[in-house]
């Protein structure tokens, strides 16, 4: 067993990494190789063999220190190269394909998360991971380009949540922080005139952006455990 379950790991695990870094896999190419690696792990010598499986699959793709085999899990080794691409570009990482894409479908006034979907399939895919990699990253401004304004935590919370009276008074709901500032007056991001509740709220939003710390570096969206690089002062 410990045999097979080397060359699972090493060989038929291993085989598809490359295409993973740059793709996609469908379904169907995901269960056929699952069905290889389980066929090599379960059956005998003889090749027409038949052996019921000794333990269910995704027990099997478990990590050793919680009672699996260790198993590489293709379709999660997947999604976490293809993240690796999404990083690359809302860091702004000097790279020839991120300067393309972002010359090609990004725009100012949109964080990259939430702009239209659009250009090839490989870049669909990748960008259809945006609400996974927003859930384990944390914003860190620079020039704010990468960043949404309302719906990303690069103060606290996200403004959506903490001004939401103020939030349906914007006219654009899906604008980066770079587009919000760039605007002569912070009301132009509003549809006027406020409510009372909502200009309580935009006289907050005053208090805790006037005062913010300059960012430390320029990069865009960074994944880390602590706070954004990007805080009021007061509470630095």
């Amino acid at each position: 067993m410990a045999g097979k379950l080397q060359i699972v790991n090493s060989v038929l695990s291993a085989l598809p990494t490359y295409a993973m870094c740059s793709f996609k896999l469908p379904i169907r190419v995901i269960n056929q190789i699952d069905r290889a690696r389980r066929n090599c792990l379960w059956r005998g010598f003889n090749p027409n063999s038949s052996t019921h499986p000794k333990a269910n699959w995704h027990l099997v793709c478990r990590p050793k220190k919680k009672g699996g085999l260790g198993v590489v899990n293709i379709r999660m080794q997947n999604t976490a190269l293809l993240l690796k691409h999404l990083h690359k570009f809302v860091s702004h990482q000097n790279i020839p394909w991120v300067h393309l894409v972002w010359w090609l479908y990004s725009s100012s006034s949109l964080a990259p998360s939430l702009a239209p979907l659009k250009g090839s399939c490989w870049w669909k895919d990748v960008r259809k991971l945006s609400p996974l990699f927003l859930g384990v990253a944390r914003p860190s401004i620079g020039n704010g380009c990468s960043v949404s304004f309302w719906h990303d935590c690069w103060l606290q919370a996200p403004l959506k949540l903490s001004l939401p009276r103020l939030f349906s008074f914007a006219s654009n709901r899906d604008c980066s922080v770079r587009h919000f500032f760039s605007q002569p007056h912070p009301e132009d991001n509003s549809v006027l005139p406020f409510s009372h509740e909502a200009f309580i709220e935009f006289q907050h939003l005053i208090a805790l952006t006037e005062n913010l710390a300059p960012p430390a570096h320029s990069g865009f969206l960074v994944l880390h455990l602590g706070l954004p690089d990007l805080l009021p002062k007061t509470v630095l």
